[in-house]
């Protein structure tokens, strides 16, 4: 029977979300998810697009060991940053930096000078300048942000991680979603462009765990700043990505990930309320 009010695929993909999230959880991380009774067995006509919902559970999953580390920090005396900092590299420990990794390739290709060569970059697996300076940044602006947004008290650091895990990891399928893939091969050309309803219903599901979890310590107000400047910072790559590369790519939605991250974090410290 379908969910009351709405129509048979939405209500089917609602129902199908609990049962995606191990698998869900298994690509976003290196967690050791054994085979649990609930799980929806994966077959090869499913595409990972399929799945938007349950990334958006799995971001707020894993982040909850980030917010874990941050509030065990705090509460040893360590200070706002070494807090943020374990924080952070607590949750590439999880995830295997696996966006960084996207995101270093990202930035290493845009050294190079035609889109062939910068599509070669990309594919190369030791990285450069580049790669090296956007790494730091990105690690430097999202422990800066966590520390900023500690004046508000560790449950406002926890909330902010979770919203932004979420969002964030929606944000590598809308990014499958918005361009073509750039290669004829790859691991974005397998993952297939995700349908509108799936990414539609991700967002939402995302929108709903970033409200429960920033408004109460942070405001709505932080919540719409946090929202905008993630969506401005997501179509900005996205105008890159369309000229630098003539599409996507896995590294190009890796870098998405840190892109949406880091502005949405960014965006709820500048509105968000004074302590």
């Amino acid at each position: 029977m379908p969910i009351p009010m709405l129509g048979p695929g939405l209500g089917q993909m609602l129902r199908d979300t609990p049962g995606d999230v191990p698998a869900a959880l298994r690509f976003l991380s290196r967690l050791p998810i054994p085979p649990l009774p609930f799980e929806r067995p994966w077959d090869e006509g499913r595409e990972l697009g399929q799945m938007a919902p349950a990334f958006a559970v799995a971001g707020a999953l894993i982040a909850l060991i980030g917010a874990l580390v941050f509030t065990l920090a705090a509460a040893l005396g360590l200070g706002a940053f070494l807090a943020a900092t374990l924080t952070l590299a607590a949750l590439m420990m999880v995830t295997g930096g696996f966006h960084e990794d996207g995101l270093a390739d990202t930035a290493d290709a845009l050294g190079g000078t035609t889109r062939t060569r910068r599509l070669e970059i990309m594919k190369d697996s030791r990285i450069g300048s580049f790669g090296v300076l956007a790494l730091v940044v990105s690690f430097a602006l999202r422990a800066g942000t966590l520390q900023a947004l500690a004046q508000h008290g560790v449950p406002a650091v926890a909330g902010a991680l979770v919203a932004a895990l979420s969002l964030s990891r929606v944000g590598a399928l809308a990014m499958l979603a918005a361009l073509p893939p750039a290669r004829a091969e790859g691991l974005s050309r397998r993952a297939g462009r995700p349908a509108g309803m799936a990414l539609a219903v991700g967002l939402a599901v995302a929108f709903a765990i970033a409200a429960v979890a920033v408004v109460p310590s942070l405001g709505a107000g932080a919540l719409l700043g946090g929202l905008l400047l993630a969506a401005a910072g997501f179509f900005a790559l996205v105008r890159l990505a369309r000229a630098q590369f003539g599409g996507q790519t896995g590294d190009v939605a890796g870098a998405a990930v840190l892109v949406v991250e880091i502005a949405f974090l960014t965006g709820l410290l500048i509105l968000s309320r004074h302590p």
